[in-house]
């Protein structure tokens, strides 16, 4: 019998200390009404926003977190410090958590798993202070690099750097529009795909976990909303399978491969693609697994209900029957036969 992913067990913890900087710097953007808003203001806002999602879509997570394509140290050093000014921590400490959401998706141990809350996921997470230290046992490859470790302990480095030139070029309106402005915005297009894009879209392959593929997420992030895409192949430095599937960040690792700034991008293979595609008639198993433990954790929340274990037991079971008739399914067997269900 498999076990099913983590059950919830506790209340989402709040960290006042660590939540209210955060919600201040929701509010710095309205002084706007007061200082204006530029015409340098808005170019800043522009650009500081797509390069820095660039940063964080093809640095902090395809480059650090997955290792989807090679750089040289210096150009590695400089996407870590454009990451730095989004103001979401250190490469390091980004890549490490990353990893652990991908190595535990949607179960307990996932930092920011739907399980807990859609607010969790969102932002929750960051915002409780459970997950302030950086897991340098996740991170040990990248974790060699002194430039690395330095700006990851002095994460603070980039944003006042950015902040000071913002004000610099544009003013008060440029600091405010140009650097606080786009920098929540940033923070929420991100955040999304931890949360939205493991609720709402369209599934194309069987992951054991809830990810979803959704345009409109894909165009604010630059290319990170083909997020069931990304879960069947985390390696891959392109999430858009599909010609139609915009994913401008891999359209930007693309330019700097042609001329050597970027090495040895991973592409999806053929038999990547097809493996565990869902197809009309197949069980989802990965999302049947998920839904299957959300009810588990129901039951675990409520130790005292009669009949709690056997209630898991059977839960943890079907999710076994449903593996198995999803397999013979696509290899043409008789699935109920297979399954161990005997008819009449």
């Amino acid at each position: 019998m498999a076990v099913l992913p983590g059950r919830r067990t506790t209340r989402n913890p709040v960290s006042w200390r660590t939540s209210a900087p955060f919600l201040l710097f929701h509010l710095v953007p309205l002084a706007a009404l007061w200082v204006g808003v530029s015409r340098t203001a808005v170019v800043l806002f522009v650009v500081t926003f797509a390069v820095r999602s660039l940063c964080i879509t093809g640095g902090y997570h395809r480059y650090f977190a997955h290792r989807a394509y090679r750089l040289a140290r210096v150009p590695q050093a400089l996407l870590a410090f454009g990451g730095l000014t989004a103001v979401q921590k250190g490469p390091l400490w980004w890549a490490a958590h990353h990893r652990d959401h991908h190595r535990y998706a949607d179960t307990e141990r996932d930092p920011h798993s739907p399980q807990r809350g859609f607010l969790w996921s969102h932002m929750g997470w960051i915002t409780s202070g459970e997950y302030g230290a950086t897991k340098f046992e996740n991170i040990e490859d990248f974790g060699r690099f002194r430039e690395l470790v330095w700006m990851n302990r002095h994460d603070w480095v980039g944003p006042w750097s950015l902040g000071a030139l913002c004000f610099i070029i544009g003013g008060w309106s440029g600091l405010v529009v140009g650097f606080f402005a786009s920098t929540v915005l940033l923070w929420h297009t991100t955040f999304s795909v931890n949360s939205l894009a493991h609720v709402r879209g369209r599934r194309r392959y069987a992951t054991n976990d809830s990810s979803r593929n959704n345009p409109l997420i894909a165009l604010v992030t630059l290319g990170e909303g083909w997020h069931n895409n990304h879960h069947h192949f985390p390696a891959c430095a392109r999430q858009g399978f599909r010609w139609y599937e915009l994913d401008v960040t891999y359209l930007v690792l693309r330019a700097f491969a042609l001329v050597r700034i970027v090495h040895d991008l991973k592409e999806p293979t053929p038999a990547a693609l097809a493996n565990r595609r869902l197809r009309a008639g197949h069980v989802d198993v990965g999302l049947l697994r998920y839904r299957l433990s959300q009810a588990a954790a129901v039951v675990a929340d409520r130790p005292a209900a009669p009949g709690a274990d056997e209630v898991l037991d059977l839960l943890d079971d079907t999710a076994d029957q449903a593996y198995a008739l999803s397999r013979t399914a696509r290899q043409g067997a008789r699935p109920f036969e297979a399954a161990g269900v005997t008819s009449g």
